[in-house]
């Protein structure tokens, strides 16, 4: 090489030109390709104002309890090029190669995904607002003493702030917005935060999509529970008997509740026409001796409604 690096010829990434890449590029694209081959369950991390020591935190917590995860960064360029390569012998990949936009990273893994995101949002950092950053949070200047001196009003009266001067010091009269969510920090906004020794944000790894392996699934499906599918299947098979009950139609849900009813008119037929069957032997013989179980002789009525509960 011309330049002192040394390059060689990368087959999985050769193109008609013949071109060359260096070791450190080579190295890159054989640990991505181990990645997609081993781990195939990908998380989509935003690393925006994230520092190499809150990286490295993160990826000392996922090496705890014998978790396997690595964490992933580079050019997005590279990442997709290596992808599409990949997705020659599966198409699926090329899903997640179109996800690869901005500022991501990939986390490779095949533990619990909702574990592994939650290892990688819990570790943020407070951080001071800078002017043109966008704000991740609705940031306020509460109404109230701000410990400053009356020289500078002029500086709060400059960003339409109401103010007075109680005790020698700059009370603010009224909340003020300094930052909304969504837009970036004004240069005076940023200044004053500052001087009030305001650290508003919190930075952190973000997890913004996920890849299963075969497509792309949006994040809020990892908070879903086993107990949550159970509690929606129950609640609409509770739908389906409803229904089938009501107009008479015997859906699997219904059913059992359609036999039940069914008895118990059974029995209230067999009652009132003095006619006798197996299963109703039992119940008549309550109602003939309620002395023999211990009831008080209550009326016929209210022991045939005390069958019928019997009977569910």
């Amino acid at each position: 090489s011309v330049t002192g690096v040394q390059t060689c010829a990368l087959p999985i990434l050769a193109d008609e030109g013949g071109r060359v890449y260096s070791d450190k590029k080579v190295a890159y694209a054989e640990r991505l390709d181990n990645l997609l081959a081993t781990l195939p369950k990908v998380l989509l991390i935003s690393a925006d104002n994230v520092g190499s020591q809150q990286m490295h935190i993160v990826r000392a917590e996922l090496r705890k309890d014998g978790q396997k995860a690595e964490i992933l960064m580079g050019k997005n360029t590279m990442i997709k090029f290596v992808i599409r390569r990949a997705a020659a012998n599966k198409p699926a990949l090329n899903k997640l190669a179109d996800a690869i936009k901005l500022n991501v990273g990939l986390v490779f893994t095949d533990c619990d995904p909702k574990k592994i995101r939650d290892i990688l949002e819990k570790n943020k950092i407070v951080a001071a607002a800078k002017a043109g950053v966008v704000a991740p949070v609705n940031v306020f200047l509460e109404s109230g003493p701000t410990g400053m001196e009356p020289a500078q009003t002029g500086f709060f009266q400059a960003l339409g702030i109401a103010t007075k001067i109680t005790k020698g010091s700059i009370e603010v009269i009224k909340q003020f917005p300094l930052a909304v969510v969504g837009e970036p920090v004004g240069s005076s906004q940023a200044v004053l935060m500052t001087k009030m020794g305001m650290k508003p944000f919190l930075y952190g790894l973000k997890v913004i999509n996920y890849f299963d392996g075969e497509s792309m699934i949006d994040v809020a499906v990892l908070d879903i529970e086993d107990a949550d599918i159970r509690e929606c299947f129950t609640k609409a098979m509770q739908r389906v008997a409803a229904v089938g009950l009501k107009i008479g139609y015997p859906v699997a849900p219904a059913v059992p509740h359609m036999f039940v009813n069914a008895f118990r008119n059974l029995v209230a037929l067999a009652i009132e026409a003095d006619l006798d069957f197996k299963e109703a032997a039992d119940i008549k013989d309550r109602i003939a001796n309620p002395d023999k179980y211990g009831g008080g002789g209550g009326g016929g009525r209210s022991e045939e409604r005390r069958v019928g509960k019997e009977c569910r």
